[in-house]
């Protein structure tokens, strides 16, 4: 037993084979700063997202970055979220997912369904008092089911105050574009932006509730993102400009 511990001492005693490197101090701060930065990244852009959008169907973040207009989520009813064959009912929508008013089509097809908008009602007067609702962007099944995506609304102020409103979209949600789209409140019959100098009108369509509300949308090839969209400009009848 003796011989065995002079032996273990006699081990630990010795010089490593190979003495270890000096550490490399230059590399560490380097590769701590990459760190700290990833990590303040992360952290103020999920401070962020929570305020742009309620998304249907798919785990989502996205950074609003310099849109024209923050938008924030409704606290809505959490969606329902299914996987199920063609064949077993759907579960019905909630309040906050059921079209209020008329269907808005857009004429654009995707995965077999056709992208609407349509307004819905947002009751929620603790934290939203002056929104009665908020504007989705969805796809219409072909057997006449609603597939909600994203839904935007006004959370600064009164959601019908004169001008642009919801102003979000240009991204992708459980496989399928969402458009950059939003609505303005008052008498607007053109819509435009401006894109790397050139001039994109939007596709409008009167809210049926409220013939004062015009839905907007672009299309994906002209305006890729609400950051692009900028600045937005209303026009009346009479091409008088409405917005500064």
């Amino acid at each position: 037993m003796t011989d065995e511990l002079d032996r273990l001492r006699a081990a630990l005693q010795e010089a490593p084979a190979e003495p270890f490197a000096e550490p490399d101090l230059d590399r560490i701060i380097k590769e701590g700063g990459r760190i700290r930065r990833r990590r303040r990244f992360l952290t103020s852009s999920g401070a962020a997202v929570a305020v742009v959008a309620v998304v249907f169907g798919a785990t989502w973040l996205r950074s609003p970055g310099s849109a024209p207009e923050q938008v924030h989520a409704a606290l809505a009813p959490p969606p329902i979220v299914t996987s199920v064959a063609s064949s077993t009912p759907v579960p019905a929508p909630t309040s906050a997912e059921k079209p209020l008013g008329e269907v808005i089509s857009t004429g654009t097809y995707t995965d077999g369904a056709e992208l609407v908008f349509y307004a819905t009602e947002i009751d929620d007067p603790d934290n939203l008092p002056t929104v009665q609702f908020g504007l989705m962007a969805s796809l219409s099944e072909p057997d006449g089911n609603l597939r909600p995506l994203y839904l935007a609304n006004e959370s600064d102020g009164k959601d019908r105050s004169f001008g642009f409103h919801a102003t979000s979209g240009g991204t992708t949600v459980a496989d399928i574009w969402v458009p950059v789209y939003g609505y303005f409140s008052g008498p607007a019959a053109r819509i435009e932006t401006t894109v790397d100098g050139r001039t994109i009108p939007a596709h409008t369509a009167r809210w049926s509730e409220d013939p004062g509300v015009v839905v907007f949308w672009f299309d994906q090839d002209d305006v890729p993102s609400a950051e692009r969209a900028t600045p937005l400009v209303a026009y009346s009848a009479d091409g008088k400009r409405l917005t500064k």
